[in-house]
């Protein structure tokens, strides 16, 4: 099973027969670089979707039309995309799993906000969300955007993820201390991968705070386009 983060809280997951992209926003993106697309998406399966935000939606629909594949998500924004925007899509929602290549990725839920920009401001673009995603003998936790809840108890207890993927950039979702301190309460991460930090001056710049916080806890500080295996 192979990570490679693009950037932001965008990321490529190889995992059984699936190539996942979750929440590629590549373009404009400027921890990205524009030569290394072709490699990002290359062979790419699947995108996954946590929201609709622009920074997280991004790329989706130039891939998904270039590449022929589905864009899986929250069924209000897919269905939408499969009506308006000529995409493939499979739409699910909260406590639904659904098989990608082999990997069972079940949405669970985040707390955050989900639009797109309309003419007249802010589109409502279905609820935000996170994932589960089980396969070749892990489960991987993708919190999506957003802060502490009290729901990561029974997501802790019931999927018992052993990789969380997290936001911890701070101002529009958990910053680093507040994201070690979920993990350590909800969770028994064998190791953490921080995403949503980097990008800009606004968020946070480092994973130290997050390390100090989860002693025996391998955390990894990702390096765009440079493959972790899991």
């Amino acid at each position: 099973m192979k990570l490679t983060w693009l950037g932001h809280s965008g990321f490529r997951l190889e995992i059984e027969q699936a190539v996942i992209l979750i929440d590629p926003w590549l373009s404009g993106n400027p921890v990205f670089p524009e030569d290394k697309r072709d490699e990002a998406i290359r062979g790419a399966t699947h995108i996954l979707l946590t929201h609709g935000h622009g920074d997280h939606t991004g790329d989706t629909l130039s891939i998904a039309r270039e590449l022929k594949i589905p864009v899986v998500g929250i069924y209000d924004l897919i269905n939408t995309w499969q009506t308006h925007q000529s995409v493939e899509g499979l739409g699910f929602n909260k406590g639904g799993t659904v098989d990608l290549g082999g990997a069972k990725v079940t949405m669970v839920n985040a707390s955050h906000s989900s639009s797109f920009d309309g003419n007249e401001g802010p589109v409502y673009a279905g609820h935000e969300s996170g994932y589960m995603i089980a396969g070749e003998g892990h489960v991987i936790y993708v919190s999506g955007d957003t802060d502490i809840m009290a729901d990561m108890a029974w997501m802790g207890e019931y999927h018992q993820p052993d990789i969380g993927i997290l936001c911890a950039g701070g101002h529009f979702t958990m910053d680093m201390d507040r994201a070690a301190w979920a993990a350590r309460k909800y969770f028994n991460f064998k190791t953490v991968i921080p995403c949503h930090y980097k990008t800009f001056p606004l968020l946070e710049q480092s994973a130290e705070a997050l390390k100090a916080g989860l002693p025996g806890v391998k955390v990894i500080e990702p390096e765009v386009m440079e493959p972790i295996s899991l």
